[in-house]
C-alpha cells in the first residue's frame, strides 16, 4: 500500500519528532542532575587553622552528640608532622570530644597503655582533652558484613561507649598502604593490637603479621574499616586535614620531611568519597613535590583500598566537590 503524506501530515511528524526528542533530551539533562544531587558530597577548604576545621565540621550537617570520640593519631615519638593539638583544640572542645586510639603492634612509644598515654601527654593532647586508649582493658568483636577476608573487626574494649565517633585524619603517605586517609584511621587506628595483626595479615592471624599480598592487606583494612561505619551508622563523620604531606605515616618516629606544600581541610559522610578526593588533590596539585607522595601512592597500590571499600558497599569513589572558600 502506498502512503502520501500532505504538507500538513509533513508538518505534524516533524512537530512530533521534535517534542519527543526535546521530551527525551530533558529527561537526560533531568537523570544527569538528579545523579549529581546523589553523589556524596564532599566539602573543601584550602584554609588549614582552627576556625577552618570548625567551619568544615558545620558544613556537614551532622551535629556530634552524645559521648564522642575524636579518633586521631597523636604521633609516634620522633616524629613531628603529626595533627597538633593547637590545630585541634577547638573542635574538640566544640564538640565536648575525647581523643581515642589504640595500641600498636609492633613496638615503639605506643604499644603499651603507659607509654601510649605518656606520648598523648608530651605531645600536648591531654591538655586539650581526655585521652582514652581503647584496649586498655581488653578487646571485642566487631561483624564484618560482605567481607572476602575477615568476618569480625577486633578493637578495643571501650569504643562501644560513645555515641558518635569523628574520625580526624592526617592525610599523608603510608609506607605500607601508600596513603593513610578516612578509611586507614577507621580500621588499623581503631583496632586493638590483635586486630591491627588481624588486618596487616589479611586475616590470618592474630599473633603474627602474616605474609599475604599487597591487594589481600588493602582489602582486609577496607572491611575492617566497615565494620566500624556500620556499626555507627549515622553517627560517624570524617574530615581529613591536608598539610605536612610526607610520604610516611605519623607511626613513624623518623619520617621523611614534607616535600609538598599543604592543600586545605576536606570532610565528608562518606569516607571513601573522601579519600578518593584527597588523592584526586595530589594528582590535581602544581607542586612538584607530589611526584614523592604520588610514587608512595602507586608503588604500594594504595587505591586499591578505596576500590574495595566501594565494592563491599561502603561508599561511592565518584563525589560532588563543594569548595567554602570565596
Amino acid at each position: 500500500m502506498d502512503y502520501h503524506f500532505s504538507t500538513y501530515d509533513t508538518f505534524f511528524v516533524c512537530d512530533w519528532l521534535f517534542v519527543r526528542y526535546e521530551s527525551k533530551r530533558g529527561k537526560k539533562a533531568h537523570s544527569t542532575e538528579q545523579e549529581k544531587n546523589n553523589l556524596p558530597k564532599v566539602y573543601m577548604t584550602r584554609e588549614v587553622t582552627p576556625e577552618a576545621l570548625i567551619k568544615i565540621y558545620e558544613s556537614l550537617g551532622r551535629k556530634a552528640t552524645g559521648k564522642v570520640a575524636i579518633k586521631l593519631n597523636m604521633g609516634e615519638p620522633g616524629g613531628h608532622n603529626y595533627l597538633k593539638p593547637e590545630l585541634v583544640k577547638d573542635l574538640v572542645q566544640k564538640v565536648n570530644g575525647t581523643f581515642i586510639d589504640a595500641n600498636t603492634a609492633y613496638g615503639g612509644k605506643r604499644s603499651s597503655t603507659e607509654d601510649h598515654l605518656k606520648t598523648a601527654r608530651d605531645h600536648g593532647f591531654t591538655a586539650v582533652a581526655p585521652v582514652d586508649i581503647l584496649d586498655a582493658e581488653g578487646e571485642i568483636d566487631l561483624p564484618v558484613a560482605g567481607g572476602t577476608h575477615i568476618t569480625r573487626d577486633i578493637v578495643g574494649k571501650n569504643y562501644p561507649n560513645y555515641d558518635f565517633t569523628i574520625i580526624l585524619s592526617h592525610f599523608k603517605g603510608h609506607a605500607m598502604g601508600g596513603f593513610g586517609g578516612a578509611i586507614k584511621n577507621m580500621s588499623i587506628g581503631i583496632a586493638s593490637a590483635n586486630g591491627k595483626r588481624l588486618i596487616h595479615s589479611g586475616g590470618t592471624s592474630t599473633t603474627s603479621w602474616g605474609n599475604p599480598t599487597q591487594e589481600q592487606f588493602l582489602e582486609t583494612m577496607a572491611e575492617a574499616a566497615k565494620a566500624i561505619a556500620d556499626h555507627c551508622g549515622d553517627n560517624i563523620i570524617s574530615i581529613s586535614v591536608m598539610n605536612n604531606l610526607s610520604v610516611d605515616c605519623d607511626c613513624d618516629s623518623n619520617p621523611a620531611n614534607p616535600e609538598m606544600g599543604d592543600v586545605g581541610i576536606l570532610a565528608s559522610l562518606d569516607p571513601v568519597a573522601l579519600d578518593k578526593a584527597c588523592v584526586d588533590q595530589v594528582y590535581a596539585s602544581t607542586d612538584h613535590g607530589k611526584i614523592h607522595l604520588i610514587e608512595r601512592m602507586e608503588s604500594k597500590k594504595g587505591l586499591h583500598t578505596v576500590v574495595h571499600a566501594e565494592k563491599i558497599g561502603m561508599g561511592s569513589q565518584q563525589y560532588e566537590m563543594v569548595l567554602l572558600d570565596n
